[in-house]
């Protein structure tokens, strides 16, 4: 593997860290910077926008030490809690939390579309400045609409933003420094007054907000090896949960580039029906059942009210539409527009959808722990999926990577129809439908066949991207995890060592490396890091799988997240943040190379 280029502190890693609670999340970077923040829910207008407005000086809240020298932040261990601590020449500290508040109350899930900032100072007398610069209409400064005796309101989108504080309104309000005496309080989010004071109920809701994340973590089911990161990404992978739906967006963030100046830039706050088999069995693994049912919920109602043809992609809540337009008031990241709202790979053919929904629901009739099994009835809901897969599976879509400029019989869009088939034989089975596990099992069989033998490349020796085409794919790593061939198949092994030698650019495997509706591709799409980690350990190499995956783990921001890209000559995280797919790989791909704890007791 080949070493870094660049050392963590010479690089702009997308250092941010996000903070939620099932309805909100907001991203805090290393400075105590709050840069983004979509309110009133995880798919809204950014009240705190300046991840995405260039050079200018709108959209956050930030506190400013007066002579700062130095600044730390990390999470608070086994939470989304985010402590942040400042210093100045004199040496005076002051420390910044930030959470959503997250627990149990009246026997239900309270997670308000909020955020509790605490700023204390925790030695000398510190100088500090709050500004409170919010946003709306994707970056249209606010207007200071009211001032009361404890609160302040922002107006001028579809929502109001009310601050309710303990600090001095007056110096928010005129950004004035001022001498940090003792603990203040901001608590943001909707125009509602507290039930009691500022500061008891910041002091509340951080200790249970706390107390419900480190009971959370107990209850997870996870591996000897890599602990801290399996954590992590499964702590960030339900902030990405939107509970009330059940559904989990890709990422928080929108319009972060793919690539330095290329304009690939698109909003993840969705729910691609891609994720479904990725993210249900990290969560499975975890034993993560409750988030894992929520997902379940989604994906189940998508298939049952939904008439086919598919979608690729839906909202949080699924019958929105997601129409794609430019936000103009925001520059872009570092400047890099234009800023997306809305996605119009929603527009677009992708066959894949069908295995991903039925892999998804197979869980449903399989997994003892749900309170809900499927049945008979459930089966026959989602057959009309299965026959849509059956039809199109030779007919050309955009593939997996959403091109928006040609089609083609995507190799991973008809292994996923074919993957439909399978395993609507196998649920008939299952569930002693001898007839329809036949019906189903016969198309299966000439699906499969016919791909493998169109998808195969003379020219390479391998799986091709493409039926009838030699342009080679990340996506046939996959093959052997949904069944396709087998791993100790000489095909899947060919195609292994020849997509880890063809598509390998300084220890990244591209997604692929011909021109698209961009020109070539400039990054690596991370998740294929973690396929071909699982491929590799698939064939028995299970030491380059480790090296691989502890190197993957190395390339996380400072906070232990991962974007959706890697430039593979400078190592800077490019792409949304964080990306579903890749905390999920984390998981996936740390639970299967994982000794087991047995393993580590045996040896002493």
């Amino acid at each position: 593997m080949a070493g870094r280029s660049a050392s963590r502190a010479e690089i702009v890693n997308l250092d941010l860290a996000p903070i939620g609670n099932g309805r909100i999340a907001a991203l805090v970077n290393t400075q105590g910077r709050i840069v983004w923040w979509c309110f009133p829910r995880l798919d809204s207008d950014p009240v705190f926008s300046n991840l995405l407005a260039g050079d200018e000086e709108k959209g956050f809240c930030d506190v400013v030490m007066h002579e700062q020298t130095t600044a730390r932040a990390q999470y608070v261990r086994n939470t989304a809690i985010v402590e942040t601590v400042l210093e100045d020449s004199n040496g005076n500290a002051v420390r910044i939390t930030d959470f959503a508040p997250r627990f149990l109350r009246f026997e239900r899930a309270f997670h308000p579309a909020q955020i509790i900032r605490r700023i204390e100072p925790l030695r000398g007398l510190p100088r500090v400045t709050i500004r409170l610069r919010p946003t709306f209409n994707y970056g249209q400064p606010a207007q200071m609409a009211a001032i009361g005796s404890n609160h302040i309101r922002y107006s001028g989108g579809a929502d109001v933003l009310r601050l309710t504080t303990d600090a001095p309104l007056s110096y928010i309000a005129h950004e004035t420094p001022f001498a940090l005496t003792h603990p203040v309080t901001m608590i943001l989010g909707s125009d509602e007054p507290l039930e009691a004071s500022v500061d008891s109920v910041a002091r509340e809701f951080l200790d249970r907000t706390r107390n419900y994340w480190l009971g959370w973590v107990r209850g997870l089911g996870i591996p000897l090896d890599w602990q801290s990161a399996i954590i992590r990404a499964a702590i960030t992978l339900k902030l990405c949960h939107f509970e009330e739906t059940g559904a989990i967006i890709a990422a928080h963030t929108t319009s972060l580039p793919e690539a330095p100046g290329t304009q690939r830039n698109w909003d993840y706050r969705f729910c691609w029906l891609r994720d479904a088999f990725f993210v249900i069995s990290a969560l499975n693994r975890l034993g993560a059942t409750q988030t894992m049912e929520g997902y379940l919920n989604y994906i189940t109602t998508i298939a049952v009210d939904t008439e086919p043809p598919l979608q690729p992609v839906y909202g949080i809540v699924h019958n929105q539409p997601l129409t794609e337009r430019i936000a103009t008031d925001l520059a872009g990241y570092r400047g890099m527009g234009p800023v997306r709202v809305g996605n119009q790979a929603a527009e677009q053919t992708q066959h894949d959808a069908y295995g991903s929904v039925i892999l998804g629901a197979a869980h449903m009739f399989i997994d003892e722990r749900l309170p809900g099994m499927g049945d008979a009835s459930l089966f026959r809901r989602l057959e009309p999926l299965g026959r849509q897969a059956r039809r199109v599976y030779l007919e050309p879509d955009a593939g997996p990577w959403e091109y928006r400029g040609r089609t083609r019989i995507h190799t991973h869009s008809a292994t996923m129809c074919w993957v439909a088939c399978d395993r609507l034989a196998r649920l008939g089975g299952l569930l002693s439908l001898e007839d329809r596990a036949g019906y189903w099992r016969g198309h299966a069989d000439k699906i499969r066949n016919e791909i493998l033998e169109r998808s195969w490349s003379p020219k390479w020796g391998a799986i091709a991207g493409a039926l009838d085409h030699d342009d080679l794919d990340a996506s046939a790593l996959l093959m052997a995890e949904f069944g396709m061939l087998r791993a100790d198949d000489e095909r899947f092994r060919r195609t292994v060592e020849v997509i880890g030698r063809e598509l390998n650019r300084n220890g990244f495997i591209m997604r692929y490396t011909s021109d698209d509706d961009f020109g070539a591709p400039e990054t690596a799409f991370l998740v294929c890091q973690f396929w071909y980690a699982d491929a590799l350990a698939s064939i028995g190499e299970t030491g380059r799988a480790r090296d691989l995956f502890t190197d993957v783990l190395s390339r996380t921001n400072s906070f232990g997240l991962l974007s959706e890209d890697i430039h593979p000559t400078t190592g800077e995280l490019w792409g949304n943040i964080p990306q579903t797919y890749c905390m999920a790989g984390i998981i996936n791909t740390g639970m299967k190379l994982s000794r087991s704890w047995e393993d580590a007791w045996a040896a002493g």
